[in-house]
């Protein structure tokens, strides 16, 4: 473990390097390196603002075959009346450009605040080094994806999320409350979040998501993670975004919690289970009817994801909402 005292501004670039010089040595790359640099900066210029000082601690954590780093900021200065609004872009107590923990939200994988008026600031963030997973991965995903706005309007408050990587994918479907400009914001936020850490697991994305979608309108969001190797599928959803398997033996087991990300979401539970090639998973906002049934739509079965969307929305979309479908399936 590396400690730095901070007291001054000489001390924030000491601590800066201390920061990115430990990550090197874990394994992250220059342009991770200079994020974590960034975040160091924004912690240490928070210590010498707000609570005229105060320690930084830099250490190398474990988790099963991952490694990373961790960095804690404590003081004992006024603390934070209201954590919630303090993670919002453009809040600021002390003059600032109250950029600085909405920075460092997006920028690690977890973020853990505890603090209260008058009790000091006890802030403990991650980031974790992403995993290589060597070896072919025969199977893939095949995704495709269909979204307007509601009324065509030039603003889409809908928006989805795609990542292959190694033997894994991600897909999801965000969904910013209302439409227009504002819920546009919403869902671009949470999704700018997920794409960033997008190999975390499911309930850190909600949470940091949610973080981020603090002083926006909030948004519904369902995710699923694909393990093509162990083939597994894991799925989480806030809010009514619907989420079916079609075409296939099994049926998808997921816990629905109701609630807005950014608000007033409960944890998301992740719900795991075995993902058959044989299915095919379909995920929409309720700029869609939840009342169809695949059987009308059999003929699609062998027809490319994208096509599939296509159709989908063309039969079921709304025209008064935004509306959004996006299908995956294993690549035949």
């Amino acid at each position: 473990m590396l400690e730095a005292g901070v007291h001054g501004p000489a001390d924030v670039f000491r601590a800066v390097e201390s920061g990115k010089g430990l990550a090197a040595s874990i394994g992250f790359g220059s342009e991770h390196c200079e994020q974590i640099g960034l975040v160091v900066a924004e912690l240490a210029t928070n210590l010498i603002r707000h609570a005229n000082g105060g320690a930084l601690l830099f250490s190398r954590i474990e988790s099963g075959e991952n490694s990373g780093i961790e960095v804690e900021s404590i003081d004992h200065g006024p603390g934070i009346a209201d954590v919630d609004k303090a993670l919002t872009d453009g809040y600021s107590t002390a003059g600032g450009l109250g950029f600085g923990l909405g920075t460092v939200n997006r920028a690690m994988d977890e973020l853990e605040i505890h603090s209260g008026p008058g009790a000091g600031v006890h802030l403990v963030c991650r980031r974790w080094l992403r995993a290589a997973h060597p070896g072919v991965i025969r199977e893939r995903l095949a995704f495709g994806a269909a979204t307007r706005s509601c009324r065509l309007l030039p603003e889409n408050g809908d928006t989805f999320v795609f990542k292959q990587w190694d033997r894994f994918a991600l897909v999801g479907v965000i969904d910013g409350l209302g439409h227009g400009p504002l819920a546009q914001r919403a869902s671009m936020t949470a999704r700018q979040y997920v794409e960033q850490h997008f190999d975390q697991p499911l309930d850190r994305l909600f949470r940091g998501a949610g973080r981020a979608c603090q002083g926006t309108r909030g948004v519904v969001m369902a995710l699923a993670r694909f393990d093509l190797g162990q083939r597994l599928l894991v799925v989480a959803s806030v809010g009514n975004i619907e989420a079916r398997l079609v075409g296939g033996p099994d049926k998808l087991n997921v816990l629905v919690r109701r609630g807005i990300v950014g608000s007033n979401a409960p944890e998301a539970v992740p719900a795991e289970q075995r993902w058959n090639p044989e299915s095919i998973l379909i995920m929409h906002s309720d700029g869609l009817s939840s009342r169809w049934d695949w059987s009308r739509f059999r003929d699609l079965e062998p027809a490319p994801p994208a096509a599939i969307a296509r159709q989908l929305l063309a039969d079921l979309g709304k025209m008064d909402d935004d509306a959004t479908v996006i299908v995956a399936r294993s690549e035949q």
